[in-house]
């Protein structure tokens, strides 16, 4: 948990991002997210939680995590060096036990032994089962009938560490419900029960706690490339579902205006029709999940459902930082369908030998693009948010191998 320059220091005490961000919710919830709110901040200002944080992310889940040198993929691609921020190599595979660490250690505080959770490509599903398993805590975990029916291995996973595994029959059975059914528990459950969210999104506090558990990825970067190459990168670049992965990469770089950010939306099946992830590039200003971002939907303001051979984009909401970010300019956001995905899925396994999640993959496949605007000294950080054997049964029937 970093403290914040001025021009950094957002949201503000209201949860605001701008015009994003907020809480809109119940008023069963009122009270517990101010209770969330103020456990948080005490435990900010207690070295003893610092102490414990550091233990476990070392200690627990691998970190620090390397900034490896991509060599024959920047080879490959002719645009200087590509370092690849290595979140794959962390415990349970991918960088959501940043922040089930650091929120478990939050509900141990707030003396609430249950803790619920809700999971697309079941990583954050698994990270929070991980933690409740070493904490002593119960856990449920919401899942999309879709999200369940392609990801198997960490539904494996997730009953194996003892969670229960909920899955989700309403809507389009994919994230977006899987959050809705999670917030319905904790609203009927808010006593003893404490909601550990994936993502940067729903009601302040969670889009500034977990940016802040995630932010462990870009400080790290930032003195890595520092002592690897003596400046800062020119780019940082990450792919966008609801986006932790990117702003805990992006905002330590937040000041640097000279380190530019990437973000990269699934554009499914294209951006010309409505099967796509895309809600920065296509979406509209709206509330869902008790937070105003840029959000799908149709004219009457209902929720459209998304779409992306990657579980983890599925979800037609983003972050409200990620919404500050676009409208004032500070980062770009650009989309990669699923058959390009697939290329970058493909390009990473057969130049570094390292198989990425297909989450991770879109912003691989964006360097083929973004190749032709880079010099040849260029610097790039790519966050490889997870590793890909939990997406084998998606792709191995698309690849003739």
């Amino acid at each position: 948990m970093p403290d914040q320059k001025d021009d950094m220091k957002i949201p503000d005490k209201t949860g605001h991002f701008g015009d994003f961000g907020g809480s809109f919710v119940p008023e069963t919830l009122v009270c517990a997210l101010r209770e969330l709110e103020d456990e948080y901040l005490r435990a900010g200002r207690d070295p003893g939680f610092r102490k414990q944080m550091d233990y476990y992310l070392k200690e627990y889940t691998g970190r620090p995590t390397p900034l490896y040198l991509a060599s024959r993929l920047s080879s490959y691609l002719g645009i200087g060096r590509v370092y690849l921020k290595r979140e794959d190599l962390l415990h349970t595979g991918a960088h959501k036990i940043n922040n089930t660490v650091g929120q478990a250690l939050l509900a141990l505080r707030m003396k609430k032994p249950r803790l619920i959770a809700e999971t697309g490509a079941g990583q954050h599903g698994v990270a929070t089962a991980t933690v409740a398993a070493r904490f002593g805590l119960k856990c449920a975990v919401y899942m999309g009938k879709e999200d369940v029916e392609r990801q198997k291995p960490n539904v494996f996973r997730m009953k194996l560490l003892g969670a229960e595994v909920v899955p989700v029959t309403q809507g389009s059975m994919t994230l977006k419900d899987a959050m809705t059914e999670a917030m319905r528990d904790w609203v009927t459950n808010v006593r003893n029960t404490y909601y550990v969210v994936g993502t940067v999104a729903g009601p302040h506090p969670y889009p500034l706690l977990v940016r802040d558990f995630q932010s462990v990825i870009g400080r790290e970067a930032k003195s890595q490339i520092l002592k690897k190459e003596g400046r800062l990168p020119d780019f940082l670049l990450a792919c966008v579902g609801g986006g932790s992965n990117a702003i805990g990469l992006f905002h330590p770089f937040y000041s640097d205006r000279k380190v530019g950010f990437v973000g990269v939306e699934a554009a499914g099946e294209g951006l010309s029709g409505d099967k796509h992830a895309a809600s920065l590039n296509k979406g509209k200003t709206g509330v869902l999940h008790g937070c105003k971002s840029a959000l799908m939907q149709d004219a009457d303001g209902q929720v459209l459902n998304a779409h992306s051979i990657a579980a983890g984009l599925d979800y037609p909401g983003v972050g409200p930082e990620h919404a500050f970010y676009k409208r004032s300019g500070r980062a770009e956001y650009v989309s990669v369908t699923d058959a390009e995905a697939l290329e970058g899925f493909k390009l990473l396994s057969r130049t570094e030998g390292i198989i990425p999640a297909l989450e991770s993959s879109h912003a691989v496949a964006y360097l083929l693009k973004m190749r032709r605007r880079l010099r040849k000294n260029s610097l790039t950080v790519l966050c490889l948010s997870g590793r890909g054997d939990k997406d084998l049964g998606i792709v191995t029937p698309r690849f003739d191998l």
